[in-house]
């Protein structure tokens, strides 16, 4: 919780000017990810989410908040990463993508990285076989590199739609 405190506390301080971008740095198995600060509502510690049927395996379900029903997506299984077990660390980042709430569940929080417009490095590309569309860019954090994700294709248009009906069905029946 201290961990959860510490962050919210550091994303009030900081802000965006025109030459530079601020991003929440977390963590998913070894690597570390980067979302634009400005998108982050809040930093929740992990409690489960309230599961619905049907749907895809990276919702892991839906969260009241404060009265807003939002989907909580495991970045892990999105990723198609192996499982992990959640901890003290894991935590769910709250976001606001095209206007709609979303929980993020990530392994843990690092910290708040400043990218001056000149240091965000291009995705490079592997050809047709990965999709990159999702990465914004990446950047150097000491002497590791910080993928740089861009909210508003993490979830393809399709997904979206999915994920935001989920949120809508279980708030119609609340």
């Amino acid at each position: 919780m201290e961990q959860i405190n510490a962050v919210n506390a550091l994303t009030q301080q900081f802000t965006v000017t025109a030459d530079t971008q601020q991003y929440l740095t977390f963590t998913l198995g070894n690597e570390e990810y980067g979302v634009p600060i400005l998108t982050v509502q809040e930093i929740k510690g992990y409690i489960p989410a309230t599961p619905i049927p049907h749907t895809p395996a990276y919702i892991n379900g839906v969260m009241d908040l404060r009265g807003v029903i939002m989907p909580v997506i495991d970045l892990r299984v999105k990723f198609g990463m192996p499982s992990a077990e959640y901890d003290q660390f894991t935590v769910i980042i709250v976001v606001k993508v095209k206007n709609k709430m979303l929980g993020l569940v990530v392994d843990a929080v690092s910290d708040v990285l400043s990218v001056k417009s000149g240091e965000l490095q291009a995705t490079p590309e592997f050809g047709g076989q990965v999709d990159t569309r999702f990465i914004q860019g990446l950047a150097k954090a000491g002497d590791k590199l910080v993928v740089l994700l861009d909210l508003d294709r993490v979830l393809s248009e399709e997904e979206f739609t999915t994920v935001s009906a989920v949120a809508e069905l279980e708030a119609a029946s609340a």
